[in-house]
């Protein structure tokens, strides 16, 4: 790793260490029920505090779409108008994310219901369009179109971003004394499966991509075998009735600095190309995706709300 990359790598985990220490800021937190917690003042459910640490993360994944779907969709001209679609609906989408990052009531929101689940619909569509976009070049789903046509795992990162929404709007309303459910199942076994699948979808659109560029940095690695695991951790905790799970949350932490840490490299990459951030019209079209790696920490921000849940509601 030569030393440009590794300052870069640096200043990510400095970033990821200072989002930590954020995070601890403030009175300590002291338990007083198996559903509450408060820091001297008023008691908020446990419920509605991993609520809105999803809505926080569906605002993540919304932004990521808005910028790279942004760019992508200019790149492509915006040749069918439907390429619009998922820029209005992941900017909505952040736009509720942050008012439910900001409620602090146990109850859920009609516009935000509705919000998540147009962008989960959005995702599915969108998903389809890209495959229908590769299957009809020359040649169908050859190497050369998924390299270079409609990448196919793209409009996922807004479909996780709505199931994600959509899951702490049912995690909020939880009454008190019950178990929190998504569709009458336990919402943390619900949210664990739905984190590790995302962590792999997004895993194999990373492998796609940076098998193109033939991994020819060694970081390019990273993006393809640590998110593996955390979906393991994902599993077994789908799996498991078992309250501690100490080593998921230090990994869901190095994936959330490895995703900021990506974008940082990412914009090595560009800086890399003919004329660098100077020819930014053409380098930012062209370079590795700016806005693509942070959907890793996305995700792993929700796997955080979603451990910190199962160990307030073991039955969850």
């Amino acid at each position: 790793m030569n030393r440009q990359n590794l300052f870069l790598l640096c200043a990510a985990i400095g970033a990821g260490a200072a989002l930590v220490a954020h995070n601890r800021r403030g009175p300590p937190l002291r338990r007083i029920g198996p559903h509450h917690e408060t820091s001297g003042r008023a008691a908020m459910p446990a419920t509605v505090i991993a609520a809105r640490r999803l809505n926080r993360a569906a605002g993540l994944l919304a932004t990521s779409v808005l910028t790279d779907s942004g760019v992508e969709h200019y790149r492509g001209a915006f040749k069918n108008k439907a390429m619009y679609t998922p820029l209005v609906v992941s900017a909505a989408t952040l736009a509720i994310s942050l008012h439910g990052t900001a409620d602090m009531r146990p109850a859920a929101h009609r516009s935000r219901d509705l919000t998540y689940t147009v962008a989960a619909i959005t995702g599915l569509v969108g998903t389809g369009f890209h495959f229908y976009n590769v299957g009809r070049k020359l040649g169908g789903f050859c190497w050369q179109n998924l390299f270079y046509g409609a990448p196919l795992g793209a409009p996922m990162a807004i479909l996780l971003s709505g199931l994600l929404g959509f899951a702490s709007e049912r995690v909020r309303e939880t009454e008190h004394g019950r178990r929190p459910e998504i569709w009458t199942m336990p919402a943390g076994r619900v949210l664990a499966v739905v984190i590790g699948g995302g962590l792999l979808g997004t895993t194999a659109e990373a492998a796609l991509l940076h098998f193109r560029g033939a991994y020819h940095n060694p970081a390019m690695l990273l993006p393809v075998t640590l998110p593996p695991v955390g979906a393991a951790m994902m599993a077994a905790i789908a799996a498991g009735p078992r309250t501690e799970h100490s080593a998921a949350r230090l990994w869901m932490w190095v994936l959330v600095v490895m995703g900021f840490a990506g974008a940082g490299f990412h914009a090595y990459g560009v800086s890399r190309n003919m004329g660098g951030f100077y020819n930014w019209s053409q380098n930012i079209l062209n370079g590795p995706p700016l806005p693509a790696p942070p959907s890793f920490s996305g995700l792993a921000l929700a796997g955080l709300a979603c451990i910190d849940l199962v160990r307030e509601h073991p039955d969850a």
